[in-house]
């Protein structure tokens, strides 16, 4: 592998396209990816293999397209709601390996069940891509760094484009809570020239 060539495995490009067409339907999604020259993909969605071959550029490209399509903040809000899409397909794939799906950590207090679950969320990702998540605590805040991000892979931006993250980590959040919201924005970007992105957590729900 190329120093510049980085990964996810199918099964994870196969939960962004099914979170995607969940939010803007099979035929928005398709114009989506044939203004993406993704036609390859129409119809024909990746396999759920752990094999490391649907490239950083793609899962990039993908949310940019959505921006096309449907104007800057149709896009990123669409983005957001395809990363919310994704947690149920996530689960479906690795809530076993998770443990998030298992009794003992139902019967966790609620601000363990967020550090245990934020933890095993980034090992995931460092473990089964080549993305890299570092997680850092302060005594409100859980800061969620990506020091090597697929969602803003070679983009330049003003202002910070990982929508579908977020959305990913809120319905987590939500998920993990028993329906609690929570506030989840990103902070920094590498997309606006910052080190790397960072989604920032409070610890305390809104509602």
């Amino acid at each position: 592998m190329n120093n510049d060539a980085f990964f996810y495995p199918q099964k994870m490009g196969r939960i962004i396209l099914l979170g995607m067409e969940e939010v803007v339907g099979k035929s928005g999604l398709n114009a989506v990816l044939r203004l993406a020259k993704f036609d390859d993909l129409i119809e024909n969605y990746p396999r759920s293999s752990a094999e490391r071959t649907f490239p950083f550029e793609t899962v990039s490209l993908l949310p940019q397209t959505l921006e096309q399509v449907y104007g800057p903040r149709g896009g990123r809000g669409l983005a957001l709601r395809s990363g919310r899409a994704c947690f149920k397909y996530g689960l479906k794939e690795y809530g076993s390996m998770l443990g998030i799906t298992e009794m003992a950590f139902r019967l966790l207090p609620l601000p363990t069940k967020i550090r245990v679950g934020a933890k095993s969320f980034a090992d995931l990702f460092n473990r089964h891509t080549d993305q890299k998540v570092r997680l850092e605590e302060t005594e409100t805040k859980i800061l969620w760094h990506i020091e090597r991000c697929p969602l803003c892979w070679e983009r330049t931006e003003q202002e910070p484009v990982c929508h579908l993250a977020v959305g990913l980590l809120q319905e987590a959040l939500y998920w993990v809570s028993g329906g609690k919201v929570f506030n989840v924005v990103e902070t920094a970007c590498a997309a606006k020239g910052d080190p790397v992105c960072t989604i920032t957590i409070d610890k305390t729900p809104l509602s």
